[in-house]
């Protein structure tokens, strides 16, 4: 897979690229990321990518010719692209989107600025996402969040066991992690951790993803057809809350005391 970042400030977004799994991800070839200089498809002797808008206003708008034969270079460059532009009228990504989005050949992030882009530039775009309602500088920290997302998907660069457990990738969130030491200024790891019964485990750990889940995304919880594994997982939290209560009971921090185990 290639992932494309048109922007004024290549040297921004070339960080994407530098570190953790993405970095050997292109050293080993398994996905190429191309940042390019919008700059660089303007001709007048000042590289201007931005003019004043028609109508007035405050503020300036992207040029839409360093836009149409940036994409143009691309095409004829790598061939079929899907062009995305950052934007918070877009549909915001999530792990499903990032997803589809890694089985794209060629993938072009256009990142726009200042008061925004001209509106006949998104006659080229096939979609526009949001990551989020609040408003940034501009779309390069966005197109470096969607590269992020989308390169984890793409085989090899990310152990596929590891992508499984991410949170959101069943529409569930991940489970607690722990490591070394065993305890740690009276903190202590779960027991059911250092039992060795795997089986044990992974129950223990489809259940804390689904309490992680229902208290903290109810939307997503509700909306979830239950695997036989999650509701063995679900029985088992009904009778660990059952126990609770039981030992519980006749406490004056019962449930209707201070509730501190709640």
């Amino acid at each position: 897979m290639r992932i494309i970042i048109a922007t004024i400030f290549p040297n921004f977004v070339r960080v994407v690229k530098e570190y953790g799994v993405i970095a050997q991800a292109v050293e080993e070839g398994k996905i190429e990321i191309e940042i390019m200089n919008l700059r660089d498809f303007a001709h007048d002797r000042h590289r201007t990518v931005d003019d004043y808008p028609y109508g007035g206003g405050p503020g300036m708008v992207m040029k839409p010719e360093p836009f149409f034969e940036l994409h143009d270079h691309c095409k004829q460059q790598f061939g079929d692209l899907y062009t995305i532009l950052t934007s918070p009228q877009g549909i915001t990504l999530n792990n499903k989107l990032a997803m589809e989005l890694s089985k794209k050949k060629n993938l072009l992030i256009f990142c726009g600025r200042y008061e925004g882009i001209d509106e006949r530039v998104k006659s080229l775009v096939d979609l526009e996402i949001s990551i989020g309602d609040y408003v940034l500088s501009g779309g390069e920290l966005a197109a470096m969040v969607i590269c992020d997302a989308v390169s984890r998907f793409v085989p090899g660069v990310v152990e596929d066991e590891s992508v499984k457990r991410d949170s959101f990738y069943n529409d569930l969130l991940d489970h607690p992690q722990y490591t070394r030491p065993v305890e740690y200024r009276g903190l202590r790891v779960p027991e059911v951790l250092l039992s060795g019964n795997h089986e044990m485990v992974e129950l223990w750990r489809t259940a804390e993803s689904l309490k992680l889940t229902a208290l903290r995304r109810p939307d997503l919880f509700l909306a979830r057809q239950f695997s036989v594994e999650e509701k063995k997982a679900l029985i088992h939290l009904i009778q660990e809350l059952v126990e609770c209560v039981e030992r519980h009971k006749d406490s004056p921090d019962s449930l209707s005391g201070s509730g501190k185990r709640w």
